[in-house]
Protein backbone atom coordinates (compact mmCIF):
# COMPACT_ATOMS: atom_id res chain seq x y z
CA UNK A 1 0.00 0.00 0.00
CA UNK A 2 1.15 3.49 -0.66
CA UNK A 3 3.01 5.22 2.11
CA UNK A 4 1.56 8.64 1.29
CA UNK A 5 0.64 10.25 4.61
CA UNK A 6 -1.41 12.78 2.63
CA UNK A 7 1.13 15.49 3.45
CA UNK A 8 1.15 15.66 -0.33
CA UNK A 9 -2.08 15.55 -2.34
CA UNK A 10 -3.73 12.11 -2.43
CA UNK A 11 -3.15 10.32 -5.75
CA UNK A 12 -6.09 8.55 -7.36
CA UNK A 13 -6.26 6.64 -10.63
CA UNK A 14 -9.62 6.95 -12.40
CA UNK A 15 -10.31 4.51 -15.24
CA UNK A 16 -13.55 3.69 -17.07
CA UNK A 17 -14.50 1.36 -19.86
CA UNK A 18 -16.27 2.91 -22.86
CA UNK A 19 -19.82 2.29 -21.64
CA UNK A 20 -18.97 3.70 -18.19
CA UNK A 21 -17.15 6.92 -19.16
CA UNK A 22 -20.27 9.08 -18.82
CA UNK A 23 -20.88 7.54 -15.39
CA UNK A 24 -17.39 8.26 -14.07
CA UNK A 25 -17.51 11.87 -15.32
CA UNK A 26 -20.90 12.34 -13.62
CA UNK A 27 -19.58 10.67 -10.45
CA UNK A 28 -16.59 13.03 -10.32
CA UNK A 29 -18.98 15.96 -10.81
CA UNK A 30 -21.24 14.89 -7.94
CA UNK A 31 -18.26 15.03 -5.62
CA UNK A 32 -16.14 17.73 -7.22
CA UNK A 33 -15.37 19.43 -3.88
CA UNK A 34 -13.55 16.31 -2.70
CA UNK A 35 -11.33 16.32 -5.81
CA UNK A 36 -9.93 19.85 -5.35
CA UNK A 37 -6.89 18.59 -3.43
CA UNK A 38 -6.38 15.29 -5.29
CA UNK A 39 -3.90 14.42 -8.02
CA UNK A 40 -5.88 12.42 -10.57
CA UNK A 41 -4.22 10.05 -13.04
CA UNK A 42 -6.39 8.56 -15.71
CA UNK A 43 -6.23 6.61 -18.92
CA UNK A 44 -6.44 8.74 -22.06
CA UNK A 45 -10.05 9.28 -23.06
CA UNK A 46 -11.36 9.09 -19.50
CA UNK A 47 -8.80 11.63 -18.33
CA UNK A 48 -9.46 14.01 -21.20
CA UNK A 49 -13.21 13.84 -20.58
CA UNK A 50 -12.80 14.53 -16.85
CA UNK A 51 -10.37 17.40 -17.53
CA UNK A 52 -12.72 18.93 -20.13
CA UNK A 53 -15.70 18.74 -17.77
CA UNK A 54 -13.75 20.01 -14.73
CA UNK A 55 -10.76 22.08 -15.88
CA UNK A 56 -10.07 23.20 -12.31
CA UNK A 57 -9.06 19.66 -11.29
CA UNK A 58 -5.50 18.33 -11.39
CA UNK A 59 -5.88 15.57 -14.03
CA UNK A 60 -3.02 13.82 -15.80
CA UNK A 61 -4.24 11.85 -18.81
CA UNK A 62 -1.98 8.92 -19.63
CA UNK A 63 -2.16 6.84 -22.81
CA UNK A 64 -5.44 5.27 -23.86
CA UNK A 65 -6.06 2.02 -21.98
CA UNK A 66 -5.63 -0.34 -24.97
CA UNK A 67 -2.51 1.58 -26.07
CA UNK A 68 -0.70 1.14 -22.76
CA UNK A 69 -2.55 3.36 -20.28
CA UNK A 70 -3.70 0.39 -18.20
CA UNK A 71 -0.07 -0.73 -17.98
CA UNK A 72 0.99 2.79 -16.98
CA UNK A 73 -1.53 2.67 -14.12
CA UNK A 74 -0.22 -0.80 -13.21
CA UNK A 75 3.35 0.51 -13.08
CA UNK A 76 2.23 3.36 -10.81
CA UNK A 77 0.65 0.80 -8.48
CA UNK A 78 3.91 -1.23 -8.39
CA UNK A 79 5.93 1.92 -7.73
CA UNK A 80 3.50 2.85 -4.91
CA UNK A 81 2.70 6.15 -6.62
CA UNK A 82 -1.08 5.80 -6.13
CA UNK A 83 -3.30 5.86 -3.07
CA UNK A 84 -6.45 4.38 -4.66
CA UNK A 85 -7.80 3.02 -7.94
CA UNK A 86 -11.33 3.70 -9.14
CA UNK A 87 -12.00 1.49 -12.16
CA UNK A 88 -15.53 1.58 -13.54
CA UNK A 89 -15.64 -1.72 -15.40
CA UNK A 90 -18.42 -2.62 -17.84
CA UNK A 91 -19.32 -6.18 -16.75
CA UNK A 92 -21.93 -6.57 -19.49
CA UNK A 93 -19.66 -5.91 -22.47
CA UNK A 94 -17.69 -8.53 -24.34
CA UNK A 95 -14.44 -9.01 -22.47
CA UNK A 96 -11.67 -7.68 -24.73
CA UNK A 97 -10.36 -5.75 -21.72
CA UNK A 98 -10.60 -8.76 -19.39
CA UNK A 99 -6.83 -9.14 -19.11
CA UNK A 100 -6.44 -5.46 -18.17
CA UNK A 101 -9.12 -5.74 -15.47
CA UNK A 102 -7.48 -8.86 -14.07
CA UNK A 103 -4.01 -7.33 -14.13
CA UNK A 104 -5.05 -4.14 -12.33
CA UNK A 105 -7.12 -6.12 -9.82
CA UNK A 106 -4.16 -8.41 -9.15
CA UNK A 107 -1.74 -5.52 -8.67
CA UNK A 108 -4.15 -3.58 -6.44
CA UNK A 109 -4.54 -6.70 -4.31
CA UNK A 110 -0.80 -7.49 -4.16
CA UNK A 111 0.04 -3.92 -3.15
CA UNK A 112 -2.99 -3.57 -0.84
CA UNK A 113 -4.28 -0.57 -2.79
CA UNK A 114 -7.91 0.41 -2.19
CA UNK A 115 -9.85 -0.29 -5.40
CA UNK A 116 -13.46 0.30 -6.40
CA UNK A 117 -15.29 -0.93 -9.49
CA UNK A 118 -18.62 0.80 -8.87
CA UNK A 119 -19.87 4.21 -7.74
CA UNK A 120 -21.02 2.86 -4.36
CA UNK A 121 -17.64 1.44 -3.40
CA UNK A 122 -15.86 4.46 -4.91
CA UNK A 123 -17.97 6.68 -2.63
CA UNK A 124 -16.79 4.68 0.38
CA UNK A 125 -13.13 4.92 -0.60
CA UNK A 126 -13.28 8.67 -1.20
CA UNK A 127 -15.19 9.28 2.03
CA UNK A 128 -12.77 7.17 4.04
CA UNK A 129 -9.58 8.47 2.49
CA UNK A 130 -10.45 12.14 2.13
CA UNK A 131 -12.47 12.41 5.31
CA UNK A 132 -15.39 14.12 3.62
CA UNK A 133 -18.97 13.02 3.80
CA UNK A 134 -20.24 12.49 0.26
CA UNK A 135 -23.65 13.64 -0.82
CA UNK A 136 -25.60 11.89 -3.55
Amino acid sequence: MSNNSFDSPPRFALVAHDARKDEIVAWVGRHRDQWASVSIYSTGTTGRRIAAAFPELNVTALKSGPLGGDQQIGAMICEERLDALIFFVDPLSPMPHDVDVKALTRLATVYDLPMACSASTADLIVAGMLGNRLSS
